[in-house]
């Protein structure tokens, strides 16, 4: 099985919103705001410095960049402040959405269409994987990929 890939893995400065009660956060440029999401926030699991974290939000700020809070009792187990540098390690929250590894799964049914897939640009792919993720349901879920699948199959374009 191939090791999951993380989304960052890297040194961030720990900032803070100006003004008495201003959070602590991080600016997160690497990681995309998924628009079809809540505010387009990003629910990811990982590391910051030693400290695990688990079903963690990343919330945007404005111009494709999202920001992560980083709440005090975090800030007191690592001991670190604002103005300090921290590793991150991020990973989009798998129990969050199943459609890119149902997707898949199908695609290695259908050799035609995992070729055209596999001939796609990332940007194409990423493309397919997101109109998938945005389904509201299973059930429309279900029919984007039965769509997909047919229009991958039949060489069609999704551009």
């Amino acid at each position: 099985m191939e090791k999951e890939k993380p989304l960052v893995n890297k040194k961030y400065l720990l900032e803070k919103f100006p003004g008495k009660g201003g959070w602590t956060y991080i600016q997160i440029n690497e990681i995309k705001v998924l628009k079809r999401k809540y505010f387009g926030g990003v629910k990811v699991r990982g590391f910051i410095d030693d400290y695990e974290l688990k079903d963690h939000n990343l919330f945007p700020m404005g111009k494709g960049i999202l920001m992560m809070a980083v709440k005090a009792e975090i800030r007191k187990k690592i001991g670190k402040q604002e103005g300090e540098w921290v590793t991150l390690k991020l990973y989009y929250d798998e129990l969050e959405d199943n459609s890119t590894n149902d997707f898949l799964i199908c695609l290695k049914e259908d050799p035609i269409a995992e070729k055209n897939y596999n001939s796609a640009t990332k940007k194409q792919q990423q493309e397919i994987i997101d109109w998938i993720s945005a389904s509201k349901n299973e059930d429309m879920k279900v029919e984007r990929i039965a769509k997909t699948l047919d229009m991958l199959a039949q060489g069609s374009s999704f551009s």
